[in-house]
């Protein structure tokens, strides 16, 4: 495993397990138990995925212990607008069966982020959140927090892969100190698409997720891979144990198209 220090100096594990559109009572159980038997420390969920009961089902029977877990929860647009950010945290602690998260997110940056991101900051000093940030904002939202004179997020959760590396506003979030965590890492199954990826698997005795994985690795991003197959479970952990050369990285970076694959921060309308 490798890790990422946050700027509170939080290590948090450089992969981790998504679980976004898994079923709560069969598929996230299974998954999240054999993601921490093959030896996943980080999972990522939301209130939204529907799944927390089933993410908690599946430590349970892992048998590791909870502060061997990095865990993430996001809070809903919905509670950020009503103003229940608070409320809804406390609704994914029950559910999750844990009296503390190790990173609380705003899962998108709708009306009420300022409010939301207050209330975050006043659960993180009463210790019941290791870490707090976003996700899916850009520099604008940001920009909203920074005018209320609020504490800096630790995370920004975004789209972010070979056709979208978004290089620009990494290198202005890692100013802010601000750490990337990259969701749809594997571009939603389109990088098998790419002939590159199966060229670069052959090459290193790799798979072609291993490949783009080992990417985000190597650009210091946290990412977020998701399956509920349990060889693609263990794939997509293996990828400690090589590195790309920096021509291939350079050929990887040729890919990029910056066309998103999700919505548009700008544009959603949930």
């Amino acid at each position: 495993m490798e890790f990422i220090t946050l700027s509170n100096g939080l290590k948090i594990p450089q992969i981790g397990f998504g679980v976004w559109q898994v079923d709560n009572e069969t598929e996230a159980p299974a998954a999240v138990e054999e993601a921490l038997r093959v030896g996943y420390r980080h999972i990522d969920t939301a209130a939204t995925y529907g799944n927390e009961e089933g993410v908690a089902k599946g430590i349970t029977a892992s048998g590791v212990a909870r502060e061997d877990i990095f865990l993430t929860s996001k809070i809903w647009n919905d509670d950020i607008r009503a103003g229940r950010t608070k409320e809804a945290f406390q609704e994914s602690l029950n559910r999750l069966k844990t009296d503390y998260l190790d990173l609380c997110l705003i899962h998108w940056p709708v009306d009420g982020i300022v409010e939301a991101w207050r209330a975050l900051i006043e659960l993180y000093n009463e210790g019941k959140i290791k870490a707090i940030g976003v996700s899916n904002f850009k520099e604008h939202h940001l920009e909203q927090l920074e005018a209320a004179g609020l504490m800096t997020p630790m995370v920004n959760q975004i789209e972010l892969h070979p056709q979208l590396p978004q290089h620009d506003y990494v290198n202005y979030l890692s100013k802010k100190g601000i750490h990337v965590e990259a969701w749809s890492p594997l571009m939603q199954g389109k990088f098998l698409d790419f002939d590159l990826f199966h060229q670069l698997a052959e090459k290193y005795g790799k798979s072609p997720s291993q490949i783009v994985l080992r990417w985000h690795l190597q650009l210091g991003r946290v990412a977020l891979p998701k399956s509920i197959t349990p060889t693609r479970i263990k794939e997509n952990f293996d990828v400690f144990d090589f590195e790309l050369s920096s021509e291939d990285m350079e050929a990887i970076a040729t890919l990029a198209t910056n066309v998103r694959m999700g919505p548009d921060p700008d544009e959603i309308q949930f």
